[in-house]
């Protein structure tokens, strides 16, 4: 995923259909219900909870990709190039995990 275009993409779409970003503690609000969302999918789906009737018919792809959105609108009312951040934060992750990943017994069975 470019997240570069994606940014581009969303800040156009809020401009050409959104009127307006919603403020950063209102998009912080809705990224946290549509988190919310994805972990009701997940629980009931993945997890040991049952699967209400009508949450069978709910897309985690779909809940996920409200996620993206939400952090993409964040990202740009808060000035924040997310390429560059993710590429930096998957440099550092890489550097600091490769070895402790590798070696966890945990992961291997």
């Amino acid at each position: 995923m470019d997240l570069k275009n994606s940014q581009l993409e969303v800040d156009r779409w809020i401009k050409n259909h959104g009127v307006r970003y919603f403020n950063e503690l209102t998009n912080m609000a809705q990224l946290t219900e549509e988190v919310g969302e994805v972990a009701r999918i997940i629980a009931r789906r993945y997890g040991e909870q049952s699967e209400k009737e009508s949450d069978k018919n709910k897309d985690l792809g779909e809940e996920l990709a409200d996620v993206v959105f939400v952090v993409l609108c964040l990202a740009n009312q808060t000035g924040i190039d997310l390429q560059a951040a993710f590429d930096k934060k998957l440099d550092l992750k890489t550097q600091r995990d490769h070895d402790r990943h590798q070696q966890n017994n945990k992961l291997r069975s």
